[in-house]
């Protein structure tokens, strides 16, 4: 299989008017890429469509909630219609909800699923379709918590486990059947983007993110090699590798650590902003990048690089994540994620 070049291709971008989603997008658009931009938000869509065409790109919006499968399929649609197609879709929409697991609505819990899980199945299936006759890119996002669930972020967690699932049982069922389709996964650490805003809020204090947390431009830099190498799945940034890991190897310590750490740790000193907006059901209606992290952002990942441009091996080497790259290419992530977590951390 032989992706296309990034300005070759157009990409289908759900949640493409905040945080990650609209750092990909704009990094597509520079890259040449013309983009199919889906969000719920018209207002949103509008102002970033005009800034991508004002700059010489080209590109569509669609409004859309991917939590309904009808308007998924306008998505594809639209592509078709205006591009003659798509070769990448990347399935980015997503929201989440802070509280304990016995204080959330069955309704709120439900609806988080709609978006997150089942928004990536329609989205995927979509894709598929489409791809399986002229081959191309599926790219999910899932999160450092598809394999390290915490606290307070329950529901959110189970969404992105069930979107691992889903994806890692879509990507064995199309190689099997010999389609050209590449099927990958990201896993984001702690991104600042506004995700902790537009998130439901059940605790008296708004929530914050933990550190290290990294700018949404290094998971668009992620996306966007996927999009172009086949790649499994990456991470990005090495804290999530390094919780995946622990929580594989370790987990009833990691239990612990999540306990102790993670139920204040996701709580900040603000007073939670009762009847403003939360993102559960309805756009924000701003075009926003990034959050409000209070502690550093970096903006690259020595581990995230080293995985997706390992060193040449005489095995042949692939793409990290998933390749069959040899063991330079392990100790080149590893050293890059003990330089990163020692710089960090240390």
């Amino acid at each position: 299989m032989k992706l296309k070049k990034l300005s070759e291709q157009t990409i289908v971008i759900t949640g493409a008017t905040s945080g990650i989603g609209l750092a990909t997008a704009r990094m597509a658009a520079s890259c040449g890429a013309k983009l199919v931009l889906a969000a719920r938000s018209e207002k949103a869509l509008r102002e970033l469509t005009s800034e991508i065409t004002g700059a010489g790109g080209q590109a569509v919006a669609v409004v859309a909630d991917v939590g309904a499968e009808d308007d998924v399929e306008r998505i594809s649609h639209k592509a078709i219609e205006h591009f003659g197609g798509f070769d990448t879709w990347v399935n980015n929409a997503g929201v989440s909800i802070y509280g304990k697991l016995m204080e959330v609505s069955i309704e709120d819990m439900r609806r988080l699923f709609e978006t997150n899980f089942w928004g990536v199945v329609y989205g995927s299936l979509v894709a598929a379709r489409h791809l399986r006759h002229m081959g191309g890119a599926l790219v999910n996002v899932g999160s450092t918590l598809s394999d390290r669930a915490i606290p307070i972020q329950g529901m959110y967690s189970a969404s992105k486990h069930a979107v691992k699932g889903f994806t890692d049982a879509l990507r064995m069922e199309l190689e099997a059947d010999g389609l050209p389709i590449s099927v990958s996964l990201i896993k984001p650490a702690t991104i600042d983007t506004p995700y902790t805003r537009h998130a439901r809020n059940y605790m008296e204090s708004e929530p914050k993110n933990p550190s290290p947390a990294y700018s949404p431009k290094v998971v668009a830099e992620a996306i966007l090699h996927c999009a172009s190498n086949r790649t499994r799945d990456l991470f990005v940034g090495s804290g999530g590798k390094a919780i995946s890991l622990l929580g594989h190897f370790a987990p009833r310590t990691m239990d612990k650590v999540m306990e102790k750490k993670m139920v204040k740790g996701q709580k900040s000193k603000k007073p939670s902003r009762t009847g403003e907006h939360q993102g559960l059901n309805a756009a924000s209606g701003k075009l926003e990048e990034r959050g409000d992290h209070e502690g550093h952002v970096s903006k690259t990942s020595f581990y995230t690089k080293a995985t997706a441009h390992p060193l040449p091996t005489g095995a042949g080497g692939g793409s990290g994540g998933g390749s069959d790259g040899g063991v330079l290419e392990q100790r080149a992530a590893e050293q890059a994620a003990e330089v990163e977590v020692n710089g960090r951390w240390g």
